[in-house]
Order: C-alpha cells, then sequence, then structure tokens
C-alpha cells in the first residue's frame, strides 16, 4: 500500500503558502484535521508531491500556480455550492 501524502494551503488574496504537509501519519493528521474543520478536501497526487517539497510557510512557487489555481476555483464552487 502506498503511503499517503497531504499538504495545506493558505490564501490570503497573495500568493498561496503551504501551512502543512507531510506523508504517512503527518499525512493522516492533516487530512483529519481539514475533514473536522469542514474544510474541502482535494485529491491531486502529483500537486501533493510538489507542494511537500517547499518549506513550511512558504509561498508557492510560480511553477505551481496553473494547479493550485485549479484547485482554488474547485474549492470556491464547492464553497459556493454549500451555501
Amino acid at each position: 500500500m502506498k503511503k499517503r501524502i497531504a499538504a495545506a494551503l493558505k490564501y490570503d488574496a497573495e500568493v498561496p503558502k503551504v501551512v502543512a504537509s507531510g506523508s504517512g501519519y503527518l499525512a493522516e493528521r492533516i487530512i483529519t484535521q481539514a475533514s473536522e474543520s469542514r474544510i474541502p478536501l482535494h485529491e491531486d497526487e502529483e500537486l501533493a508531491e510538489a507542494l511537500n517539497t517547499i518549506a513550511i510557510g512558504e509561498e508557492i512557487p510560480v511553477e505551481l500556480y496553473v494547479a493550485v489555481a485549479k484547485v482554488l476555483a474547485w474549492v470556491y464552487m464547492v464553497d459556493r455550492n454549500y451555501e
């Protein structure tokens, strides 16, 4: 079985920043905390792997802007549909 990987981003109208990332047990904790906080979860293993190479508190690199923008658009849509 493949080890899970997860990352969490914070976005405040500037460049998104990585606020949590990890694999295995830490990934499970990130996922659990997001679920309990009713934060939408989006699965993208490639993006999660890329985000896990970025230090906590760092902005995402330009190379990930398009991929992250797609996730943020999805989150916005999910939030709008939830209201």
